[in-house]
């Protein structure tokens, strides 16, 4: 097993010799899969109401459909990872695509929340599959600068799903397309996967499967059950007023995890290499990946209450504020590999800065006329575009070919469980605030602001260039 941190470029002279059009097709057939399976983690909140009276479902059925997504995604991305070394990338995207779209049906022909609840269990698994094949593809296909603009395309659709979800998602509902009302949300994604695993074999360039190891299936369950473990009660805690099973849950998921660690450094066919936690990269990049997305779907979420329940704009008019925050977005991440050429890692410690300069903004300008958020949430866009764009290419820069797939299904359960986590510790903030909704959203920036800082600060430690 080769522990070099260099990449290794040229190993594949066919696809170094690919004309820049085909890669820029694979690159959009990988980028759909991404785009989608964020989309769909938030775009499902706009919905709720719309649920509830078509499926007669109730509070808790309500927070499974939104919750049941995230926890399989989570618990199921290292060993997404590991299956994409195995079994080879290509392969595991197109299955793993495949049935997300199957899940997408289910979930749009739903009858009862008892469907729909399994049925997002479902997309959420094949989202934990498919999203590491994209990364692990991306570092092995590409090389040099273009390695590098493909990362930059990467976060662009990973934050363009996240930040637009609540808009898409409030035109489609509006729109009522064929009378299918919140179903569309999911039924949109049907005609989307057709197409896309259509065109994969033509345009995705195929690579070696790892030969001569395993599935480590200690590893595999001890990981799977000490994330599940650890996500389910930060999903679960506020909502149900933080009972004790919740924090027997989460010293469950300490044990479990140092037991996962302890076996990955025995097992001769680890899940995870520990090598890949000897370049100061990956441990302090996946460290501040966690860190960084303490402030991500918070924000977003505390926002969306705030429009909606502080504000009282419905689901369509909030999202369309979400078009500022996604237009400083979008500007960063178009600007954020030219800028990393010049800063190196302190374009994370800027994105981080320029985040919390607009968190400050808005602190000023909740009490006036909802038209001056717009630029506090261009700027928070902004700030997340510097950091989200160049984060992956920066912690996996160093990572060999052979542990690519892995090493992304890390990188992107640190960034589900800094979701998740961050949901839980801002909404102990909002929620334990005095005053109206507005005095809660304010205070609800406060630890968004923290969180960038030690964003901030943990970029000094990564390798200067």
């Amino acid at each position: 097993m080769s522990h070099t941190a260099t990449p290794v470029a040229g190993r594949r002279p066919r696809e170094a010799a690919a004309s820049p059009t085909a890669s820029v097709a694979a690159l959009l057939v990988l980028l759909t899969g991404i785009f989608i399976t964020t989309l769909d983690f938030f775009i499902v909140n706009v919905a709720i109401p719309d649920i509830q009276a078509d499926l007669g479902a109730g509070a808790t059925a309500i927070q499974w459909v939104v919750a049941g997504f995230g926890l399989a995604l989570g618990s199921g991305l290292i060993t997404g990872g590991r299956l994409g070394d195995l079994g080879g990338r290509r392969r595991m995207y197109a299955v793993g695509l495949a049935v997300f779209t199957a899940a997408s049906l289910a979930c749009g022909l739903a009858p009862s929340s008892g469907t729909l609840i399994a049925a997002r269990v479902v997309q959420g698994l094949a989202a934990a599959l498919l999203m590491p094949q994209v990364l692990g593809i991306i570092n092995g296909v590409f090389t040099g600068e273009a390695r590098a603009k493909a990362f930059t395309a990467y976060g662009l659709a990973m934050g363009l799903g996240g930040v637009f979800g609540q808009l898409i998602g409030g035109v489609l509902i509006q729109a009522n397309l064929f009378g299918t009302g919140w179903r569309s949300i999911f039924l949109i994604n049907v005609p989307v996967g057709v197409v896309t695993l259509a065109l994969i074999r033509r345009t995705v360039p195929s690579q070696p499967r790892t030969t001569g190891t395993r599935l480590d299936v200690t590893g595999t369950v001890l990981v799977t059950l000490g994330l599940v473990a650890l996500v389910l009660p930060l999903i679960e805690g506020r909502r149900l007023g933080w009972p004790a099973w919740t924090w027997a849950s989460l010293a469950a998921s300490t044990v479990l995890l140092a037991a996962f660690v302890l076996s990955q450094r025995r097992s001769s066919a680890p899940l995870v290499a520990p090598s890949l936690f000897r370049e100061p990269a990956f441990r302090v990049g996946s460290g501040l990946a966690l860190v960084y997305t303490l402030a991500m779907a918070s924000f977003f979420l505390y926002l969306a209450l705030y429009l909606q329940q502080g504000r009282g704009l419905s689901a369509l008019e909030s999202g369309l504020l979400f078009v500022a925050l996604g237009a400083g977005y979008f500007a960063a991440s178009t600007r954020a590999t030219a800028i990393a050429a010049r800063l190196g890692r302190q374009v994370l410690a800027l994105g981080a800065a320029v985040q919390a300069a607009g968190c400050l903004l808005l602190l000023a300008e909740t009490g006036h006329a909802i038209g001056w958020l717009i630029p506090g949430l261009a700027l928070v866009g902004a700030g997340m575009g510097f950091v989200l764009a160049p984060l992956s290419a920066l912690v996996l820069a160093g990572v060999t070919d052979r542990h690519a797939a892995s090493a992304a299904g890390v990188l992107s359960t640190a960034q589900q469980v800094g979701n998740a986590l961050g949901v839980a510790l801002v909404g102990i903030v909002f929620y334990g605030a005095l005053g109206e909704v507005a005095d809660a959203f304010r205070a609800s920036l406060f630890p968004v602001m923290a969180f960038c800082g030690v964003t901030a600060a943990l970029a000094q430690l990564l390798p200067k260039r």
